[in-house]
């Protein structure tokens, strides 16, 4: 039988006192057994009063302290059960009522520390020192002494201390605890490393982007704490009937009591009657929920998000940056008569140089990548988001829209366009005043985009909308290769959260009534949306931290499919809890009824609660074992 939460910032139940409770329980139950085995029943009897007494004690301290902070918990039971059975001489009971007690402490510590171990950990390593370099000598600091700008020596086997930019050396990296990735991840010079990650490799050097108090780990460590300190609706549930399952329990004991005219059958009713499928199946399976979504990759911030994760019937999703890559890729080069692809992609990559259109940090990176050599330009000169001209490698050069580059050449740049989409993005290229070519860019769905969304179909999610501050042309593209209900483009914040808004009306009054509305996204813009929904997702593998900060949910790994995953860990979850209160509560019921009719003995009673006790613990326990629609790791 539990106690009763320990009062924020005391000690409560915790710490040694649950063993020194358990030992003061034990020992003189011991002892009394052995007396009455003597033949000395009085000297054991005295005993077993021994073996309660301190037990009883503090109980009654925790319960006292939980009535004046208002909570009336069920653990009045195990006082009552304790008291009544000194009053009526029954010393044994009781002794064994406090055993059942202690041993329930540490039962579900133990219980509680098993579920908690993959939200722990990722606190348990956080780093406390980092080397920094300071000219030719390293000095170990503590870890809030970093600033941004700071060289880091990130040595093999630690964990890297902030967020970081790869300076020369390539680093590879063990991200399975922040991820649940278990292959390491080999990041170039200049890739940024996140913090919490460890170095699997050889050491490398790290330039400091930002302190250790803004860094990635330290907020995933900010938002574990904040999760393990929830309580779920479903753990609240236990308190709220906590006064008039007490007063059933009463009523119960004193009218068997009264019945057969023997105080003991209260007794026997009150050490049975303690409904621990509540107080204790309820938070470890939700504990044991949120653990198991951790392992991968999944952050749920609280028992309530993970409850409403396991109901989403309408999800509203971002497109750029979520169901797609959010950044512009090469999709193909469209060379003019008289030029190669290549050259077109390598003297419009030369002359973007010079520029820090985002775009053309995509020509160039994708001419890097084909291993095409760069030429420096020179006499550059360019209008700001329309288009930029030079010289490269001895040739007058001009990159930008298909308007900027028909003013600056003969050719139509239209006549490369066919069989392309009418939302494809297109930069122009014209060297020497001819028309060069074409350079197509597209931001490509993600790999798993489809399949997620067909996991979440078939997880009982019944409508999905797009909504997206995109054109609406590319968003009416995607749609056609996604299995979505409804899309809208060009959408502001605001024009986000109208979307959710009208999901939450289908969600009550459509094909299946009272679900919730899931919201995922990772732009800023999307942060006021994700705390519209009832439950908002963000990708904080390379979201904004507004959208991390605001959102129910965090993904911390790259992969849209773990999204369908945690709903399938919440639904077995909470399918579990319901499992283990439901049979758990009948059996508890069933045993004050039978010692009620008096099939019971007070010592009986209580072995038998404890029994059911230690079922259900092990049953909320199989939440952390992967079941259908869930990885293995």
């Amino acid at each position: 039988m539990p106690a009763p939460k320990p009062a924020a910032g005391g000690d409560g139940a915790g710490g040694p006192r649950r063993f020194v409770l358990l030992g003061a329980a034990v020992v003189p139950l011991v002892a009394g057994l052995g007396l009455l085995a003597a033949g000395v029943p009085a000297a054991g009897d005295m005993a077993f009063a021994l073996g309660t007494l301190p037990v009883l004690a503090a109980l009654l301290f925790d319960v006292a302290r939980a009535i004046r902070q208002g909570r009336f918990g069920l653990d009045i039971l195990a006082a009552l059960s304790m008291t009544t059975a000194l009053a009526f001489g029954e010393p044994l009971a009781g002794n064994v009522v406090a055993l059942m007690y202690a041993g329930g402490q540490q039962l579900e510590r133990f219980a509680e520390g098993r579920a908690r171990r993959e939200m722990s950990a990722l606190a348990a390593r956080a780093p406390r020192t980092a080397v920094r370099r300071n000219g030719e000598r390293l000095d170990e600091v503590p870890i809030n002494a970093i600033v941004p700008g700071d060289l880091i020596l990130v040595r093999h086997g630690d964990t890297v201390p902030v967020d970081g930019r790869v300076l020369e050396a390539p680093a590879v990296l063990d991200q399975s605890s922040l991820t649940g990735e278990v292959r390491p991840v080999r990041l170039e010079a200049g890739a940024e490393a996140p913090s919490g990650a460890v170095n699997a490799g050889a050491a490398f050097d790290l330039v400091a982007l930002r302190p250790a108090g803004e860094s990635t780990y330290a907020a995933i460590v900010r938002l574990v704490e904040a999760a393990a300190a929830s309580r779920a609706p479903m753990v609240r549930l236990a308190d709220r009937y906590a006064l008039g399952f007490l007063a059933f329990s009463l009523a119960l004991a004193v009218g068997a009591a009264l019945a057969a005219g023997d105080p003991r059958r209260a007794l026997a009713v009150l050490v049975v009657a303690t409904p621990c499928p509540l107080i204790l199946a309820v938070p470890v399976a939700i504990m044991a929920g949120l653990s198991r979504a951790a392992k991968r990759g999944v952050l749920v911030k609280s028992g309530g998000a993970l409850e409403k994760l396991a109901q989403v019937r309408a999800l509203v999703i971002d497109k750029t940056g979520t169901l797609t890559h959010g950044v512009a890729g090469l999709a193909e080069v469209r060379a003019a008569p008289g030029f190669t692809a290549d050259m077109v992609l390598r003297l419009a990559a030369s002359l973007d140089q010079a520029s820090n259109h985002v775009v053309a940090a995509a020509l160039v990176s994708a001419a890097r990548a084909q291993g095409l050599a760069l030429s420096p330009p020179a006499e550059v000169s360019e209008t700001g988001g329309v288009g930029i001209s030079g010289r490269v490698a001895g040739h007058q050069v001009a990159v930008g829209g298909t308007g900027y580059i028909a003013a600056r050449c003969a050719g139509d740049p239209a006549s490369l366009r066919h069989g392309l989409e009418p939302a494809s993005a297109v930069v122009a290229v014209a060297v020497d005043g001819s028309l060069a070519g074409l350079v197509v860019l597209a931001d490509g769905v993600r790999e798993d985009a489809a399949k997620m969304l067909a996991a979440l179909r078939a997880g009982g999610v019944a409508h999905v909308a797009i909504a997206s501050g995109d054109r609406s042309e590319a968003v009416e593209a995607l749609c056609r290769r996604l299995p979505v209900d409804d899309w809208a483009g060009d959408l502001s914040a605001a024009g986000k959260v109208e979307r959710v808004q009208q999901a939450h009306l289908l969600a009550a009054h459509g094909p299946a009534p009272g679900g919730t509305v899931m919201m995922v996204g990772d732009g800023v813009n999307d942060a006021p949306a994700l705390a519209a929904a009832d439950v908002g997702v963000a990708l904080g593998a390379r979201g904004a931290a507004a959208s991390a900060e605001v959102a129910d949910v965090v993904l911390l790994v790259d992969r849209l499919d773990r999204l369908a995953e945690a709903m399938a860990i919440a639904r077995r979850a909470l399918a579990i809890t319901r499992q283990s209160v439901f049979w758990g509560m009948g059996l508890s019921v069933a045993g004050m009824i039978a010692a009620a009719l008096g099939y019971l003995q007070p010592v009986e009673g209580a072995l038998l609660q404890e029994a059911i006790d230690v079922v259900v613990i092990l049953n909320a326990l199989r939440v952390l074992v992967p079941g259908r629609g869930e990885g293995d790791g």
